[in-house]
C-alpha cells in the first residue's frame, strides 16, 4: 500500500473537504470509530487522508441506502482486508488471457468471478483488466491477435464492468457526468474510472461513447452535476474540441483523460488533466472537485 501522510486536518477542514458536517463526523467517530484522529503538540485533534477516504466511502454507502452502522462496518472491514486483498491469485491472469483469446466466455467469466472475489475492485481494474486489454491491443497491433479476438475480449470485459456499474447513480452524493468526446468509441477506461469515482462517494451519469458536445450543457443543468470527465485516446480529437470546452470549464470542474489528453489541451479547455494512475487520479479528482 502507498504511504499515507501524517494527519494534518482539523475537523472543520475535513468537513469542508468531504461535504459532511462536523457534528455528523463526530457522531461517526464516537459511535463507529470511523475516524482515528491524532493529537497535535498543541492538543488539537488532527485527521488525515485515511480518515478522509473512510468518510468518502461511508458517505457513498449511506447515500446508496445502506444503514449507517452497516456502512461503517463495511468501510472498516474493507480497510482491514486491503493488505490481504492485494495479491492476484497465481496464474489467474494467464487463465483470463487464454480464455479471451480462445473465445471461451465461460472460462473468461469464471476467471473474472475469481478475480473480483479475491481482490478489491480498484486492484482488479488497475492491475489486471486494463493491462490485459492493453496487452491484447498490443498483440493486435503486432499481428499476434486478430480483430475478432480483440473485439471479443473488449466487449466481454466492457459488459462485465457495466454490470458492476448498475445503480451507480443511486444515493445522495454529488453527481459526475462521464462521456467520451465526439468520435471516440473507446470507453472501457472511462467506465473503470467511473467505478473508482463511485467508490469515493460520487454518483455517475454516464453518457458513453461519442457524446455530442452540445448535449453537455443540458445534461449538467438537468442532473445538477458538479463534475464532468471527458475522455479520448485520439490527441487530434482532443485538440479539435479543446476551445469549445472552455465555457463549460468556466462553469464547473471539467477533467480530461485518456491517452489523447495533453496539458496544453486541458489548459485551453479550462480543464484539469487527469493523471495516468486510475486509483489515485480518481481519488484526487474526487477530493478536489468536492472541496
Amino acid at each position: 500500500m502507498p504511504t499515507i501522510p501524517a494527519p494534518r486536518y482539523r475537523i472543520g477542514e475535513l468537513s469542508r473537504r468531504v461535504g459532511v458536517s462536523p457534528e455528523l463526523l463526530r457522531a461517526w467517530e464516537t459511535r463507529y470509530r470511523l475516524l482515528r484522529p491524532q493529537r497535535s503538540p498543541g492538543g488539537f485533534r488532527l485527521y488525515g487522508e485515511r480518515d478522509e477516504l473512510r468518510v468518502r466511502r461511508m458517505r457513498g454507502l449511506v447515500g446508496s441506502g445502506v444503514a449507517a452502522a452497516e456502512a461503517a462496518r463495511s468501510v472498516l472491514r474493507e480497510e482491514r482486508t486491503i493488505g490481504r486483498a492485494m495479491a492476484v491469485p497465481a496464474g489467474l491472469v494467464e487463465r483470463l488471457h487464454g480464455a479471451l483469446l480462445a473465445f471461451d466466455e465461460a472460462g473468461a467469466q469464471a476467471a473474472l468471478d475469481r478475480l473480483f472475489a479475491t481482490v478489491r475492485l480498484e486492484i482488479a481494474l488497475s492491475e489486471v483488466l486494463l493491462p490485459e486489454l492493453k496487452r491484447i491491443g498490443t498483440g493486435w497491433a503486432g499481428g499476434d491477435v486478430t480483430v475478432a479476438q480483440e473485439h471479443f475480449a473488449s466487449n466481454l470485459i466492457r459488459a462485465r464492468l457495466l454490470g458492476i456499474a448498475r445503480g451507480w447513480d443511486e444515493g445522495r452524493g454529488p453527481r459526475a457526468i462521464l462521456a467520451c468526446l465526439p468520435g471516440e468509441q473507446h470507453d472501457i477506461g472511462l467506465i473503470a474510472f467511473g467505478l473508482v469515482l463511485r467508490r469515493q462517494g460520487w454518483r455517475i451519469v454516464y453518457l458513453g461513447q461519442d457524446a455530442p458536445l452540445e448535449t453537455l450543457d443540458g445534461a449538467v443543468t438537468q442532473s445538477r452535476a458538479r463534475l464532468v470527465v471527458l475522455s479520448s485516446v485520439d490527441r487530434g480529437n482532443v485538440e479539435r474540441v479543446a476551445d469549445q470546452l472552455a465555457p463549460l470549464g468556466q462553469r464547473l470542474t471539467v477533467a480530461l483523460g485518456g491517452s489523447g489528453a495533453t496539458s496544453a489541451a486541458a489548459a485551453r479547455a479550462q480543464a484539469r488533466l487527469l493523471p495516468p494512475g486510475l486509483i489515485e487520479g480518481a481519488r484526487e479528482l474526487a477530493r478536489t472537485a468536492d472541496a
